[in-house]
C-alpha cells in the first residue's frame, strides 16, 4: 500500500477500530459483487463481457487506456478462446470454465505508479518451481507486445 491509500476503519465487536481495506480495495470488491450478479442474470454471453470490458477501458485515464486497448487486442488475437469480462472492475479474460486466466490492472485503480498485467493460477505458465505471474507496465513496446502475446497464447493453451 502506498502513502496515498488510506485504510478504512471498522468497529469490531469489542468496540475497537481496526484498519481493514483501502477505499480502492472496498470499491473493487463492490464492483466484483455487481459483476457476479450481472453475470448470473445474463448467463455466459461473451458479447456482454466484451462490452463491459470496453466500457471499463473507456473510463480509464489516457495512459492506462492506451495500454489496456493494446492488451485487449493482443489477448483477442493470441487467445481467441478466452472470453473478455470484467473482474473486480478490471479487464480480464476467462477460459471456457469462466475462470480468469489473465487480467490488466490500471495504475490509477489502486493509485500505483505502474499498471500490471497478470495471470491467475489457471494459466498454463508453470515453469520449474518458480515463475512470474504479473508484470509491471509503464508503457508497451513492440517487444513487450510480442512477449505478452506469447505468454497469453501459452497461458490459454
Amino acid at each position: 500500500m502506498n502513502d496515498t491509500q488510506t485504510k478504512t476503519k471498522r468497529t469490531t465487536k469489542r468496540g475497537t477500530t481496526s484498519k481493514v481495506w483501502t477505499d480502492e480495495e472496498r470499491a473493487a470488491m463492490q464492483e466484483h459483487a455487481k459483476e457476479m450478479k450481472a453475470a448470473a442474470r445474463r448467463g455466459k454471453r461473451a458479447a456482454d463481457g466484451e462490452a463491459d470490458v470496453l466500457a471499463k477501458i473507456a473510463e480509464m485515464p489516457k495512459a492506462d487506456r492506451v495500454m489496456a486497448e493494446r492488451i485487449h487486442a493482443i489477448v483477442a488475437a493470441s487467445a481467441p478462446n478466452l472470453s473478455p469480462r470484467t473482474w473486480y472492475g478490471m479487464p480480464a479474460y476467462a477460459n471456457e470454465d469462466g475462470k480468469v486466466v489473465c487480467f490488466f490492472t490500471p495504475a490509477e485503480k489502486f493509485k500505483e505508479r505502474y499498471a500490471t498485467f497478470g495471470f491467475n493460477a489457471t494459466a498454463n505458465l508453470d515453469e520449474g518451481t518458480m515463475w512470474p505471474t504479473s508484470w509491471a507496465l509503464t508503457k508497451l513496446t513492440a517487444a513487450d507486445e510480442t512477449a505478452i502475446g506469447a505468454l497469453v497464447k501459452r497461458a490459454a493453451s
